[in-house]
């Protein structure tokens, strides 16, 4: 007879496309991981975005820091999980200025991400034809960005946790977090579930990646962090010829990146998919868990496309949805051990970037955990930085 199963290393709460990343990298270091979902796997944010993984939106500071060992590590991803079973892109993105003022601004961003490390190259209006041909002629200058990629963002999650299931990572979706287990001197060690099998998984070390809903859940931790979330809606066309090349959209959609503002903003972003769709963004607004569709939102996303590539007024909409980006006041993911609470480690708040920015802050976080000194500085984005009693609606 053999004896009693032993207790994972890691508990991972959340089977988005973070929660894989962490799995994936946890595994990879040699630990014994437990993933544990209460819905299915990736369908909350990572089933309602793009999927994309940018370095074009980054101003220079941490979290392109965090970017650009992401954008590497995907690429080491794709080679071992396979390029084609993610639907992993090497697109290349394009950003349009419409306006003189708008266009200086961006020269002035692509010179400081070239000095941080970017591949930022600026086109004049004559050269942006060359790599979009459909694009508006009046637009006056643009920036071209080879290195941002794309992968499908539902079915990178499933791969990557496909890959750590095969390095003996117990995956239990349908099986809700609803506490924690402590010690006698408060260290986490375990998560109370609702699961009747499983009531209790004892574990070393529990990463929150649970997205939007991170909040809740370091929460019933006594470790509050301020994520909130931030409603976004894209628009999906009919199936097209390859006639979007790149992730293309205007210069404003930084700014909106960065914003503060609870208020709606809008500023379009184009792409193309591996099945002939084109995707349309994108918009955000704080207005809590709010999920109806803003149909004057819509139009306004659907407008400002059109005015960026204008055939597509002739194009059908097949759908649209909508998702909720897990916000940080300060713009920047919470990744780390909480001090807050020994035993937990948090992988959240990384907003409208997750999909890129997961496969670092999963070989961040196993790295942490292993003991090994992480490939960056995590001070930026400790879990225990925010205000006093600031916490997440």
């Amino acid at each position: 007879m053999g004896g009693p199963e032993r207790s994972p290393d890691v508990v991972v709460i959340g089977a988005g496309m973070v929660g894989a990343a962490c799995a994936y990298y946890c595994s990879a270091a040699g630990l014994r991981v437990t993933v544990i979902e209460r819905g299915a796997i990736a369908a909350g944010t990572t089933s309602a975005c793009e999927g994309n993984i940018l370095l074009s939106d980054k101003e220079p500071g941490p979290e392109l820091d965090l970017a650009l060992l992401s954008s590497r590590l995907w690429g080491e991803v794709a080679q071992d999980v396979g390029a084609e079973r993610l639907e992993y892109q090497r697109k290349g993105g394009v950003v349009v200025a419409a306006s003189r003022a708008t266009a200086d601004g961006l020269g002035k961003l692509t010179a400081r991400q070239r000095a941080a490390g970017i591949d930022a190259v600026d086109v004049s209006s004559g050269d942006l034809a060359d790599l979009e041909p459909h694009l508006a002629p009046d637009v006056v200058s643009g920036a071209y960005y080879p290195q941002d990629c794309q992968v499908q963002p539902m079915l990178a999650a499933a791969r990557l946790l496909q890959r750590a299931r095969g390095r003996g990572v117990t995956v239990l979706p349908g099986t809700e977090a609803l506490g924690f287990v402590r010690d006698g001197r408060g260290t986490l060690t375990g998560v109370r579930t609702d699961s009747p099998t499983t009531p209790v998984i004892h574990a070393g070390r529990i990463v929150n990646a649970t997205g939007t809903w991170s909040g809740r859940t370091a929460r019933l931790a006594g470790a509050p962090v301020p994520v909130l979330p931030r409603k976004g809606c894209v628009l999906v066309t009919e199936p097209l010829p390859r006639v979007i090349r790149h992730k293309v959209y205007t210069a404003e959609y930084v700014a909106n990146v960065a914003s503060d503002d609870a208020g709606l903003e809008t500023s379009v972003v184009v792409e193309g998919t591996r099945a002939g769709t084109v995707l349309i963004g994108a918009s955000r607004e704080r207005v809590g868990f709010d999920g109806s569709m803003p149909l004057p939102v819509l139009r306004t996303l659907a407008a400002q496309a059109v005015a960026v590539f204008p055939f597509l007024a002739d194009v059908r909409l097949l759908r649209s949805y909508v998702g909720f980006r897990p916000y940080c006041p300060d713009h920047l993911p919470v990744i780390g051990p909480d001090p807050r609470a020994p035993g937990l480690l948090h992988a959240g708040g990384h907003e409208g970037a997750g999909i890129g920015l997961s496969t670092a802050t999963g070989h961040l976080i196993a790295q942490v955990i292993a003991g090994t000194e992480p490939d960056l500085d995590l001070a930026p984005f400790r879990p225990d930085r925010f205000e006093e009693g600031v916490t997440a609606a």
